[in-house]
């Protein structure tokens, strides 16, 4: 007989990937829900750098052919790390399923089980029933569509747009990650895209950003063509390498980045509902924070209390009246 705690994570971003691993490395029975696939949304197209401050006078790469007027060396390959978000997650998944035995169960969340004020697991889509002792809600930009917790808080969806380019010649592209002040040739706002060189040989470049209604479902994001076109027309005056034709635009995508308005991310049991606990609001730093607050979470349901980050300041306590 399986006598241990048994925990319910729903979502399959990296917020929920983390909490699944980080439960069922600490002794937890756990089930992972996700409703479309795991990575399927901001997790998924994304970018990540973990990137300290570092100033020096920088030798551009050669491939960075188009006009720059100055720039600024922000960090070294001894000071800097790069995640490929997509592959992030799905590793430590396929980590906690092989590893832990988590099972990865597919199907939307109706709602959160509550008997005598405590979480007794999550009802689904079609009317199963998953039965736990705790439960938790990483469901990114998707946790207000949630009746309890769209009364509660705010979560709202920051649209950003992305392409991924695949270059003729991916060799000559170092891993310099770029992080630019764009100003368009024919006036405008200056926009803040971002260009990162990935390991697979992609060029994956981001910007666009708006808040916009988020659909029920991430299978029906669909990127602004408008905000598409912005980002090759960086691409190409970036470097000749990334022109379109010159190279392969992979992916025209979008994703909503998850964001409380408070700013910070919301971590921690919910007021008035014992043993069920919400994860989101990270905006973009899931993946950089993503992995502390699996941990805190695994720390906080299954000791009482996290030691490994004081959640304090992003418990869902602080929007209640």
């Amino acid at each position: 007989m399986d006598t241990r705690p048994k925990v319910v994570v729903c979502g399959g971003g990296i917020i929920g990937v983390c909490a699944a691993y980080f439960l069922s490395e600490k002794g937890a029975s756990l089930t992972l829900i996700e409703q479309s696939s795991i990575a399927c949304a901001a997790s998924g197209k994304a970018a990540e750098t973990k990137l300290p401050k570092y100033r020096g006078n920088p030798k551009l790469p050669s491939w960075l052919d188009g006009p720059v007027s100055r720039s600024t060396t922000i960090g070294t390959t001894q000071t800097t790390a790069q995640v490929h978000p997509q592959l992030f997650t799905k590793t430590l998944l396929k980590k906690a399923v092989e590893d832990y035995g988590v099972k990865v169960v597919i199907g939307r969340v109706e709602k959160v089980e509550v008997v005598e004020g405590r979480a007794t697991g999550v009802l689904l889509e079609g009317g199963d029933v998953i039965e736990a002792d705790a439960v938790v809600l990483a469901l990114g930009p998707w946790t207000s569509k949630l009746r309890h917790l769209g009364s509660m808080f705010r979560v709202s969806g920051l649209k950003a747009h992305s392409i991924v380019i695949e270059p003729k010649e991916p060799e000559a592209i170092t891993p310099h990650a770029l992080f630019l002040s764009y100003i368009p040739s024919g006036g405008g706002q200056p926009l803040d895209p971002e260009v990162y060189p990935r390991p697979t040989g992609e060029v994956y470049i981001c910007g666009m950003s708006a808040e916009s209604e988020v659909p029920d479902d991430p299978e029906q994001i669909v990127p602004a063509a408008s905000s598409i076109k912005a980002l090759k027309r960086v691409a190409a005056n970036v470097s000749s390498h990334l022109i379109e034709g010159e190279a392969n635009v992979k992916a025209e995508q979008a994703c909503f980045l998850p964001c409380t308005n408070d700013g910070k991310p919301i971590i921690g049991e919910v007021p008035d509902v014992k043993a069920c606990y919400i994860a989101t609001g990270h905006s973009c730093w899931g993946i950089l924070n993503g992995p502390a607050t699996g941990a805190a979470l695994a720390e906080l349901i299954l000791d009482g209390q996290a030691s490994v980050v004081d959640l304090t300041q992003f418990t869902p306590a602080r929007f209640v009246n």
